[in-house]
């Protein structure tokens, strides 16, 4: 999915526990993206290994809370701020960027891993939209989601199979009414063709019946305009396979 050339993430694991860092390691090792893996114990190695540099915090979503709110504090203050994810529950409220649930084999460990690194690296995204204002709404509302994303856009469908067919996109941001090839016809395609590219269908009709056409096409998601970047951040965090933070307050 990733260029080959990208640089190696840097994830750091925190836990108290050496079988579950071991096995988020094995997990790490065998992910699709190479990763630079170091490990803490508690919070004084988190502090150091978080001031040190790291993208991708896994915290251990069992340790107290307050040493949880010491490492996210540490976190959110670091000149390179890492991105969060307790595993398992979030009990005590720390504040981090998403959920995923606890591992029990490799295999399971390998799966979440791939989904918490590739949501650290930019995601190739095309937009696929006739009009060009809406085209530079969404690539604007894309630019600020939480999420990095490596943004493209055309006007045409027949261009964008082109494209996708040569596997330069991981997601796609598709208008529902397109000109010549509508966009449930590109759908078709694209689910047919490409199964590991996730299509988001866009469409500015407020219509129960085109939602639901829209998933059993096999879209990945439906967005009905206007959207914001609440509502893509929503998108890929199912997209990554992790769980949003629960609000609090």
């Amino acid at each position: 999915m990733f260029a080959a050339d990208l640089v190696s993430l840097r994830v750091l694991l925190v836990s108290p526990a050496p079988s579950l860092r071991a096995l988020l390691r094995q997990g790490a090792g065998q992910a699709s993206v190479p990763a630079e893996v170091t490990e803490a114990d508690g919070v004084a190695a988190a502090e150091l290994r978080i001031a040190q540099g790291s993208d991708l915090l896994l915290l251990d979503g069992s340790m107290p809370p307050a040493e949880k709110a010491a490492i996210c504090r540490a976190a959110r203050a670091a000149k390179e701020r890492p991105f969060v994810i307790a595993i398992g529950k979030n009990s005590g409220g720390a504040e981090i960027d998403g959920m995923v649930r606890k591992p029990i084999t490799v295999e399971e460990a390998q799966k979440i891993l791939d989904g918490c690194i590739r949501s650290r690296l930019p995601t190739r995204a095309l937009i696929v939209d006739d009009s060009p204002t809406m085209r530079g709404i969404v690539r604007k509302i894309l630019s600020a989601s939480k999420f990095p994303l490596a943004v493209a856009e055309t006007h045409d469908g027949l261009k964008a199979l082109q494209e996708l067919r040569e596997g330069s996109f991981d997601i796609v941001f598709l208008d529902y009414n397109m000109p010549g090839l509508d966009g449930f016809k590109i759908l078709a395609e694209v689910r047919r063709l490409l199964p590991s590219v996730a299509v988001v269908m866009m469409t500015s009709t407020d219509s129960a019946r085109t939602a639901e056409r829209a998933q059993m096409g096999g879209a990945a998601a439906f967005l009905k305009k206007p959207f914001f970047p609440a509502d893509i951040d929503a998108v890929l965090y199912r997209y990554y396979k992790i769980d949003a933070p629960a609000r609090t307050g």
